[in-house]
């Protein structure tokens, strides 16, 4: 499929998304975020995808925001639709894929780019990438997750720093906080992620798709995330990935998933 605002790469089962709007610093749109959703979906119906790595284009910014042209004239109404469809289709929808998900963060991520970067399952920093919600500079709050996911990952007294001041941090502040798993030169960011994507495809697809859900259940409402932990083990135990993971550890032999 074509896309006006991505690029999507295919190698060795590991898919590439970029965010391609240069000359908007990769900025969030209306139309960009349906082609991410639409993006994801199809990489998440191929069995093929093992890993999912999504960054921006250039060297500048991974997402340096909202495209905030498209909403400044909004109403109440317009607003709460505004981000009920955005966390629908993009940012709830990538936190709950099967499929892992790295942010490679190649500059700056504000506010709906950190935001985005936050919904993947965890995040890798290039040495010169900057990252803040500055939504309340401009009268607003951040409204794709913002101020439920940053604290969970940084702390809620942090966060409210953050967020209230609106300041950025850079990506050595941000590993220190927790926000990114890794900070690597520019240069080196995607092979970077790529290594890690392959450690990612030597174990389970099925038992890291579970092991994803268990561990967003821990932070839904309604639900026990121990309770979901133990479903979720039990039945890998149905699952031929268990039967060949088991049967090459007894055989002191590498396993060989096949998803199934």
């Amino acid at each position: 499929m074509s896309y006006n605002n991505i690029l999507v790469a295919k190698e060795n089962s590991i898919a590439t998304i970029t965010i391609n709007r240069p000359t908007k610093l990769n900025a969030l749109n209306t139309e960009t975020i349906q082609e991410l959703h639409k993006a994801f979906q199809e990489l998440e119906q191929n069995p093929e995808t093992r890993v999912v790595i999504l960054t921006g284009s250039g060297e500048k910014a991974f997402v340096a925001g909202a495209d905030i042209a498209e909403f400044a004239d909004f109403s109440v109404e317009e607003g709460v639709q505004l981000a009920a469809q955005g966390q629908d289709i993009l940012f709830n929808f990538v936190e709950n894929l099967k499929t892992p998900v790295i942010a490679a963060v190649n500059g700056f991520a504000l506010g709906g780019g950190l935001e985005l970067a936050m919904a993947c399952h965890f995040r890798i920093a290039s040495d010169n990438a900057k990252m803040g919600l500055p939504e309340v500079s401009l009268g607003v709050i951040p409204g794709y997750g913002g101020t439920q996911r940053l604290p969970q990952l940084i702390g809620k007294g942090r966060a409210m720093e953050m967020i209230m001041t609106a300041g950025m941090v850079t990506s050595d502040d941000a590993y220190r906080m927790g926000l990114v798993n890794h900070v690597v030169p520019q240069a080196e960011l995607m092979d970077f992620c790529k290594g890690i994507a392959q450690k990612i495809m030597r174990n389970s697809p099925l038992a890291i798709s579970s092991a994803i859900k268990s561990i967003n259940s821990n932070y839904k409402d309604g639900e026990n995330g121990f309770e979901t932990e133990i479903k979720s083990f039990g039945k890998c135990f149905a699952t031929e990935d268990f039967k060949e993971g088991t049967t090459a550890f007894l055989e002191k032999r590498k396993a060989v998933f096949t998803g199934e």
